[in-house]
């Protein structure tokens, strides 16, 4: 009997075209002269000559050349394993071959399906409370180089009051994706702009909270790095999630 084309095929993919204990390639590509060259080779576990290495006389005759009894090696370790028979037994060499498998699964799968991309949220970098922003400069400086933010507000009256909130929370995240790239003077001309925004909205009766959020992106074929969010919350001076912020703030 021979080594079947079926049975040559499962154990080269299974062992993904690599030696079982050194992971070497065993098909070395071309070159402008000459072909491939296989270095590798379907060795037997259990040999059939009575001579050969970890020759068992009770293994059935029929099963010598199947799968189960084969394992891939380059011709380096191929020659060490039969040289050392003794000390690679029928027993090792099984689970050599097992653990090599699985770990060519895993590393085809890793390749194929790469980790789905996610923000994940860090307990110790969640603000325990906002802070009440009064300039356009803290204001500015909580959304520059933000890669997200998160904005709310109370339940707003009047066409006026959406006019100035949604105005405020327009223009800050607006600003906020281009602040880098400003200029001295026009960060200054914008912090002064935003500050007075801050002082119409106080008179209409409103107090602007705000924070910074580091949260993590991870997944995909990068390493996990950081996300950080920006968080404006605007709120009637009136209401009482104000007092339990301030609270916080005296007893973080």
């Amino acid at each position: 009997m021979s080594i079947g084309d079926k049975t040559r095929k499962i154990l080269w993919g299974r062992s993904g075209n690599r030696c079982a204990i050194c992971k070497k390639e065993l098909v070395i590509a071309a070159t402008q002269t000459n072909d491939e060259s296989i270095i590798g080779d379907e060795c037997h576990i259990i040999s059939g000559k009575p001579d050969g290495p970890r020759y068992d006389s009770s293994f059935p005759r029929d099963k010598l050349d199947a799968y189960e009894n084969l394992i891939l090696l380059c011709r380096i370790h191929h020659k060490m394993v039969d040289d050392q028979c003794e000390t690679y037994t029928v027993h090792i060499l099984r689970q050599m071959k097992n653990e090599h498998e699985v770990w060519v699964s895993q590393k085809l799968s890793d390749s194929k399906r790469p980790k789905p991309i996610k923000i994940k949220r860090v307990k110790q970098n969640i603000p325990a409370y906002l802070t009440r922003l009064t300039t356009g400069k803290e204001a500015l400086n909580l959304v520059e180089n933000a890669l997200a933010s998160s904005m709310d507000h109370d339940e707003l009256k009047s066409e006026a009051e959406v006019d100035l909130v949604g105005g405020f929370l327009q223009t800050i995240r607006d600003w906020g994706d281009i602040g880098r790239d400003l200029g001295p003077t026009d960060r200054a001309r914008i912090a002064f702009d935003l500050t007075n925004t801050l002082q119409e909205l106080d008179e209409c009766g409103f107090w602007v909270f705000g924070a910074r959020e580091v949260q993590i992106l991870e997944g995909g074929e990068k390493e996990p790095m950081p996300w950080p969010v920006a968080i404006i919350l605007i709120l009637r001076k009136d209401n009482t999630k104000i007092f339990t912020m301030e609270q916080n703030e005296k007893n973080p």
